[in-house]
């Protein structure tokens, strides 16, 4: 029987430590050889875009995910930008083990990548965040973060002020002291850590905005079309890569090899060769940091997987016979 897993299923079974942990151990099997993660494929729709990304893990037993995600910028009236849902199956028989709702699934588990590459690229001492973009992966990218950095104050830019002072308010309500920002160069000379997670098409954010030492995560380009850091700072920073590939084809890195500002060559390593302890993170406390997160099949079947388990064992859920079994 097949489990059907909802978003507040998910919900109920999951927290920021548990996608960091899955996450993490995504991008061991995979430096370690247990894990594969092809290409990923985009479908226009109209108004929109599908992305379909899969890959196969070693976990204990083998699973195969493939994950079908609609992104529609333009939504209005309640509909979500992103929707859509994870297949899990056991990738040693085929067997179809959950379909589970992606949403929230997708949102932190890119947000743990964020945390993973903080760990070892962040100052530890890091106090100070901007958050780039009050969408739905703000608020997920600064749980995650929280789990590895001592974060006590920080600052919410939009191009929508509102909605910066709305989730800047939120925060606070939470206990985290928090300004929303009329403008993004004070902001940025301030922090110690950035997140940018916007749907921005030109980038913004160059090297004259950020601070020797900082740790720039860069999750809103996870398609060609997308950019949020300018080639002259990924030329600066040392450039950590979520999947070297996937990056040259639709991440900041892409915008920055294709302005000449670097070469597939200069990055200095990918975050599961970082994790592994295969190559070295941060040395010195000037260096800045830019994380390059596409997003990558490993971190949603890591999850899934994490997710099924955890699932089996409380137990209780809806399920299905898919093809008619049982």
């Amino acid at each position: 029987m097949t489990l059907l897993l909802s978003r507040a299923d998910v919900a109920g079974l999951m927290r920021p430590s548990d996608y960091l942990e899955a996450v993490e151990a995504g991008f061991g099997a995979a430096q370690a050889g247990l894990a594969e993660a092809p290409a990923p494929m985009a479908l226009a729709g109209v108004g929109g875009v599908f992305h379909a990304k899969g890959a196969g893990l070693r976990r204990g037993r083998p699973y195969v995910a493939l994950k079908l995600n609609a992104n529609f910028p333009d939504n209005r009236g309640g509909v979500p930008t992103i929707r859509g849902a994870i297949l899990l199956c056991d990738g040693g028989d085929g067997a179809l083990l959950a379909v589970i709702d992606s949403i929230e699934v997708t949102l932190p588990r890119t947000a743990a990548a964020t945390a993973l590459a903080a760990r070892f690229l962040a100052r530890p001492d890091s106090e100070t965040v901007l958050v780039c973009g009050c969408g739905a992966q703000a608020a997920p990218q600064l749980e995650a973060l929280a789990e590895v950095l001592p974060l006590r104050r920080g600052f919410a830019w939009d191009r929508d002020f509102g909605r910066a002072g709305a989730f800047a308010a939120a925060r606070r309500e939470e206990g985290m002291e928090m300004v929303a920002a009329p403008e993004l160069e004070a902001a940025a000379a301030a922090s110690d850590v950035i997140v940018a997670c916007t749907t921005a098409r030109q980038a913004y954010l160059g090297a004259e905005l950020v601070r020797p030492g900082a740790f720039v995560a860069a999750v809103g380009a996870d398609s060609p079309d997308k950019s949020e850091i300018r080639p002259e700072l990924m030329a600066r920073a040392r450039v950590v890569v979520d999947v070297l590939e996937q990056c040259l084809e639709m991440g900041d890195l892409r915008h920055a090899v294709a302005a000449g500002a670097m070469s597939a060559g200069d990055v200095h390593a990918g975050l599961g060769a970082i994790a592994a302890g295969a190559a070295p993170g941060r040395t010195s406390d000037d260096d800045i940091f830019v994380f390059d997160s596409t997003g990558t099949a490993l971190q949603d079947v890591a999850s899934a997987a994490a997710v099924y388990e955890r699932a089996g064992r409380r137990g209780g859920y809806a399920t299905f016979a898919f093809g008619g079994e049982g």
